[in-house]
């Protein structure tokens, strides 16, 4: 598959924004974003420990538990495509830039996927909004990835 490119976000291409426009976006986190703040702590208070950010795996995991293999992801759905095929024709500025944006986050992350997988590890993602509006299912299906790999013995009843 070959990757997508992504044309950068220059005058000379197109592309203008405002001074306002840039502050807002620059004030946009990578990490330690809310839905990820509110899994995280959801995680502690069941009992689950891990790591967060670790650079060293594909694709920068949010969290990570080590013991277990499992790595979740805590995706924004603009930036990560979520119902992607209707929201792409709602674009009106911009179009040229953030489609193949979008578009190469999504291969990314697909690739991701699949080195973290040949490494081992099981991948679980969750949409923002799943975290905020369903914490108590995100929560369990990351207990049920933990559940399988642990001792008959040690499992969560």
């Amino acid at each position: 598959m070959d990757k997508i490119r992504v044309p950068r976000f220059k005058k000379e291409h197109g592309f203008s924004t405002t001074p306002e426009r840039s502050a807002l976006m620059g004030k946009i986190k990578g990490t330690n974003t809310k839905p990820e703040q509110t899994l995280r702590m959801a995680l502690w208070a069941s009992g689950l420990r891990y790591r967060i950010n670790i650079r060293s795996l594909p694709g920068n995991p949010d969290i990570v538990m080590r013991k277990y293999k499992v790595v979740i992801f805590v995706d924004g759905e603009f930036w990560h495509g979520y119902n992607w095929v209707e929201k792409k024709r709602k674009l009106k500025t911009n179009r040229g830039f953030w489609i193949p944006k979008i578009e190469r986050n999504m291969q990314r992350d697909k690739e991701n996927n699949e080195k973290l997988a040949s490494m081992g590890f099981t991948v679980l993602r969750f949409w923002g909004n799943d975290v905020k509006n369903n914490l108590s299912i995100c929560v369990e299906k990351i207990w049920c990835s933990v559940q399988q790999l642990l001792p008959y013995d040690r499992k969560k009843t």
